[in-house]
């Protein structure tokens, strides 16, 4: 693989300068559905349905922070660690020398009862996170490959990937839910009503109508797209933090080997996962469609850029 990113410092710009452009993308979307809203439905020059449909995002983002971590956890099935347990106690151990390597405090730890080898971190700050690993992790992977996933893992919570991917999610409520009023609204004559004055512009009232219809679809490709950058990005910090990016390299082909899927996490935290617990094909594969719609990079693309990183 040619032209690959090969100083991890690098790789680390690379994915921040990504991502903040997208959470623009992110705003300005939201923020041109209520303009539309405004300007069709309103017939008004003052920015109400921005303001709103920016509050909502805003709203449902800081209900989703406060309530989401637990269900999270709940509905994965994950247990706090069990003092005595070996595997336990050296995940615990694992855990605490990459807080020391990363300046944070120590996460709680849970595992959860599931074969397929898989891990995740959740909360709402680096003193309010948790990382849950399944027992399939800890019964594959050697020390150097399970501090590889933790400090993937820490990665997340330093670079407050917990707290953006909770935004991101909250965010498509927010453009589903906006979408919907918006079409309601068309439905019962707001539309017409603004079209038939004078001046009004068939050109932007079709233009806002496109922009409903496609708002859920755009606004999940964008949330595609924060999710890879930022596993590109827990990448390169695991690296940084354990020195040792052939660890992370091993621990992922470990990964991407079981082909089972992780049954006990659900699919609207799929997103949170170090690997697709729904194994899905899209997720290995690269190109226009697959940029558009997988959760996660490919593999085999990683752990490229893992060696690379190694000089392997």
């Amino acid at each position: 693989m040619t032209g690959l990113p090969r100083n991890l410092y690098e790789q680390q710009r690379i994915n921040r300068r990504t991502t903040v452009l997208v959470m623009i993308l992110f705003t300005l979307l939201v923020a041109l559905l209520g303009y539309g809203f405004d300007l069709i439905i309103l017939d008004s020059v003052i920015p109400v349905g921005t303001v709103a449909a920016v509050g909502l995002g805003i709203g449902t983002s800081f209900w989703s922070l406060s309530g989401g971590t637990r269900a999270v956890l709940v509905s994965s099935g994950a247990q706090p660690i069990i003092a005595g347990n070996p595997a336990h106690q050296q995940l615990r151990n694992v855990t605490e020398e990459m807080a020391i390597a990363s300046g944070l405090p120590v996460p709680q730890l849970h595992v959860i009862p599931d074969p397929d080898p898989n891990a995740f971190a959740t909360g709402q700050d680096p003193g309010h996170s948790h990382i849950a690993v399944t027992q399939g992790l800890l019964e594959r992977l050697n020390r150097e490959e399970l501090q590889g996933v933790i400090a993937h893992e820490m990665a997340h919570i330093r670079n407050y990937d917990i707290r953006l991917m909770t935004v991101v999610a909250a965010l498509i409520g927010a453009v589903l839910l906006i979408s919907e009023l918006g079409a309601r609204s068309l439905y019962l004559g707001g539309a017409r009503r603004r079209s038939s004055k004078e001046g009004a512009s068939p050109l932007l009232l079709v233009g806002w109508i496109v922009g409903l219809i496609l708002a859920p679809f755009v606004s999940r490709i964008l949330a595609m797209a924060v999710s890879r950058q930022r596993e590109y990005l827990a990448d390169a910090s695991a690296a940084e933090l354990t020195r040792n990016p052939g660890a992370l390299a091993s621990a992922l082909e470990k990964i991407d080997a079981a082909v089972e899927p992780t049954r006990s996490i659900k699919k609207g935290s799929a997103h949170l996962c170090i690997a697709d617990p729904l194994a899905r094909p899209i997720n290995a594969r690269e190109g226009l469609f697959a940029n558009l719609l997988a959760t996660h990079p490919p593999v085999l693309k990683r752990i490229a850029l893992l060696k690379a990183m190694a000089y392997q």
